[in-house]
């Protein structure tokens, strides 16, 4: 890639989210998508635009997410939503700290050697070695310039250290206070039992559990519930629901047309068989409001027999104060590990009611078998990337596809493909995992939803660190090196070492291609636009539909969270190799903070509330990210030989 591509790419990244920005500035303002921009607020009550006027200055949501207090993230959305700020300032800090010190000091130093016009076969074949000037690619071994990117990898690791320790005492204060509130939820009172041993002959299951848990708290046992299979009754609640969205519906359709047509209307009608396509043809009104009272009386006898006869091995247990419940959760309550499991009790919005019967035995070997299948995707993941990142090089694609030689020699579309052919390619790929991941981490047995989403995470973060980042270090040079490393087989380590510096062009790209598009498309919400005005012309007739429509969700943090992990091990290996890097990884945080932060405040609703447990594991994965840093500077070092001369 040469400076052209490298300009192209961020020019046109730049301008895209110019023109995104200046999309959510005219679309925010109309008051028909008051709901798709301000839905969090309005939700809560309060006016879609502070101070209640649209006309504004459209910067003036920049100013608003700027003057916003940590308190008012977590009046709007959550505790779990101002931990993950915590993340993003965190993760700014180490970067602009390290930045004031490794970019005067680093460039300099780089770009004053001559190692690269000594060694003129370098990893990018000679091509971009304007920006291989400013890395360690332009260092010569053995040099006494290394001493500098010594030093400079020892700064980064001390902020790194010295910034997550602080946030890590701030978010511990965060919970503690949260948890402390005197507005107290109903699961802070109760715990999550779970494998419950057979009852005796004569003793029902509930009896089972209260006597069981009297004994043990005897003043501040309250009462417990114990878990049911709910499967026909879920089944019949969803069809009783659909019907009565159909009966509104039908109701809407038929006000619609006395205000268009006669003063009596025109009454809505279906057919009864498949998918409405065949079968008689019945009043709608009347055939849905017949077929509500039909599926209440099932529904109803449906539920006295799931609680008489569906009992599960599991329970909810609630006591008459916050501090029982805390005990009973962090206490060993039977000798057997595979009885009497207690937990910390979930919102109720969180449980996975289906995962709860699920015996512990039976957890351990289904996360065993979900580690080996998390493990086998990774691993073979990196064969169709690498591929990715070796087969979307032009020079790859002349050579393997030259039917292709004559399009991509044009000077136009030669530069367009430079510049995002790579990164496109890895975005689309990456794009179809989350899903799987989540599915995966449901089939462990979690019994909730926040902690589902922790373990999906966790995987996402470790499949595109070995696969983004491993893999296409490694396959960005596969078809180039494989003859020399079939020749010496020693020298893939050298290989390793110089491809390094030559990758940071692609990763730079990728960060600016994330940050520029990915927030302007955040920022705009041009896709949740369209597909409500659809919706609401053509789909949706009544209130209950549109707000269905224009529902916002979540952060979605299985997603997002890995993602900026990828980001910070990106920008943090690549710090002191090509200190250039530095300021796109300040602009994806600061531009993530900026937009997020209004995202927060006026779109997105959470799902649940975790109070902040999802920290730990971002803690974990930024020392994880930084001891990756520290190893391949060690590599480094090594490979070039800085001690070779003492």
């Amino acid at each position: 890639m040469d400076f052209s591509s490298f300009f192209t790419s961020l020019g046109t990244s730049f301008i895209i989210f110019v023109v995104l920005m200046l999309l959510f500035a005219w679309l925010s303002s109309k008051q028909g998508n008051a709901v798709v921009y301000y839905p969090n607020r309005i939700l809560k009550g309060l006016e879609p635009w502070e101070g209640g006027s649209r006309t504004r200055n459209p910067l003036a949501w920049i100013k608003e997410a700027l003057s916003s207090s940590e308190q008012d993230v977590i009046n709007m959305s959550g505790v779990d939503t101002a931990v993950y700020f915590v993340f993003l300032s965190t993760v700014l800090g180490i970067l602009v700290l390290s930045g004031i010190v490794l970019l005067p000091v680093l460039l300099p130093v780089a770009a004053t050697d001559s190692g690269i016009k000594k060694h003129a076969n370098t990893t990018s074949n000679e091509t971009f070695s304007e920006l291989d000037k400013l890395s360690m690619a332009n260092i010569e071994e053995k040099s006494p310039r290394l001493w500098a990117f010594l030093i400079a990898t020892y700064w980064v690791s001390v902020v790194t250290y010295f910034l997550s320790w602080k946030a890590y005492k701030h978010v511990s204060a965060l919970r503690a206070n949260a948890l402390m509130s005197p507005e107290v939820k109903p699961e802070q009172f109760a715990v999550l039992v779970r494998d419950l041993p057979d009852v005796t002959q004569g003793q029902t299951r509930k009896e089972q559990v209260d006597s069981y848990f009297k004994s043990i708290y005897p003043d501040s046992f309250y009462r417990s519930m114990v878990v049911t299979n709910n499967k026909e009754v879920d089944k019949i609640w969803g069809e009783l629901e659909g019907c009565k969205k159909k009966l509104a519906r039908a109701e809407a359709i038929y006000a619609e047309s006395k205000k268009k047509g006669s003063s009596e209307g025109t009454r809505p009608t279906n057919k009864t068989g498949f998918l409405g396509l065949c079968g008689k043809k019945v009043d709608s009104i009347e055939y849905y409001n017949g077929k509500i009272k039909e599926l209440t009386q099932k529904l109803e006898a449906e539920q006295k027999v799931t609680l008489r006869e569906k009992q599960q091995g599991s329970a909810l247990v609630f006591f008459t104060s916050r501090v029982s419940a805390a005990l009973a959760a962090q206490s060993l309550h039977a000798q057997m590990v595979d009885r009497w499991t207690v937990l910390e009790a979930p919102e109720p919005r969180q449980l996975v009611w289906s995962n709860l019967k699920i015996k512990f035995f039976d957890r351990i070997i289904r996360q065993y078998i979900v580690y080996i299948v998390v493990f086998l995707t990774i691993f073979f993941f990196m064969i169709p990337i690498g591929i990715i990142s070796a087969f979307t090089t032009l020079e790859n694609l002349r050579k393997l596809l030259p039917f292709l030689k004559p399009i991509v020699e044009q000077d136009a579309i030669k530069t367009v493909l430079e510049a995002y052919l790579p990164q496109l390619a890895l975005i689309i790929f990456l794009a179809l995992l989350p899903k799987l991941l989540l599915f995966l981490s449901k089939t462990e047995g979690i019994p909730s939803g926040s902690h589902v989403v922790r373990a999906a995470s966790g995987k996402y973060f470790y499949f595109i660190v070995l696969n983004v980042f491993i893999g296409v270090t490694v396959g960005g040079t596969l078809f180039s090196t494989l003859k020399t490393i079939e020749k010496d087989p020693g020298s893939i380590f050298n290989l390793l070492a110089k491809s390094l510096p030559g990758n940071a062009t692609f990763f730079v790209t990728f960060v600016a291609l994330k940050f520029f598009v990915d927030y302007g498309l955040e920022l705009s919400r041009i896709v949740p636009l369209i597909i409500y005005h659809l919706k609401r012309k053509y789909l949706y007739k009544n209130e209950a539909e549109l707000k269905q429509a224009w529902f916002p969700g979540e952060l979605s943090y299985a997603t997002r969270v890995p993602d900026d992990m990828l980001i910070i091990s990106v920008v943090l290996c690549y710090s002191v190799i090509a200190p250039v890097i530095i300021p796109f990884g300040v602009l994806y945080f600061a531009l993530g903070w900026l937009i997020l932060r209004n995202q927060a405040l006026k779109v997105y609703v959470p799902s649940y509330e975790s109070y902040g447990r999802m920290w730990p594991h971002m803690h974990t994965r930024i020392i994880g990210a930084l001891l990756l840093y520290q190893a391949t500077m060690l590599g480094f070092f090594g490979l070039l030989k800085l001690l070779a001369k003492n």
